[in-house]
């Protein structure tokens, strides 16, 4: 089809050409040019919706990536109204406190023990850590995320 449009008249296919790529298209059967573009044209927009499917899917796994990360971030109320497009507005707190943990020694402590005795290690030493600001009104943010605790 691009042929046709070529600017040089002597690149253009004869109409002969034309009708001989059709019968190699439709190996050898006798078919209407017409019912053969229609059946290309069938084929084009069937490719297309697979294609606009697999994209809106891939699309999809984003958004969830992203909703998962603005939640690990920040508190559930800015992520909610950043994703709704509205304004956040600034929060006051008459005290605020961080806290920074280093477990003194983890490298040299974690490279003497199985991957899975690290994981516990952590696993234990956070839940503990969570019991004990549970009892206080806090955020706390860490790997799985911001968690209002009252």
């Amino acid at each position: 089809m691009k042929q046709c449009w070529s600017e040089q008249p002597e690149r253009r296919p004869t109409i002969d050409q034309i009708f001989d790529q059709f019968k190699n298209i439709n190996k050898g059967r006798k078919t209407n040019i017409i019912d053969s573009m229609l059946r290309m044209l069938e084929q084009y927009s069937s490719n297309l919706e697979d294609l606009i499917r697999e994209r809106t899917e891939e699309l999809e796994i984003e958004k969830q990536k992203m909703d998962k990360l603005l939640t690990q971030m920040l508190p559930p109320s800015v992520a909610q109204a950043l994703k709704m497009g509205t304004p956040v507005e600034p929060e006051y707190f008459e005290e605020v406190t961080l806290y920074f943990s280093d477990i003194v020694g983890f490298t040299t402590t974690s490279a003497m023990r199985e991957p899975i005795e690290v994981v516990d290690l952590l696993n234990d030493l956070y839940t503990l850590f969570d019991a004990i600001i549970g009892s206080h009104d806090v955020y706390k943010m860490g790997g799985d995320g911001w968690k209002e605790m009252k």
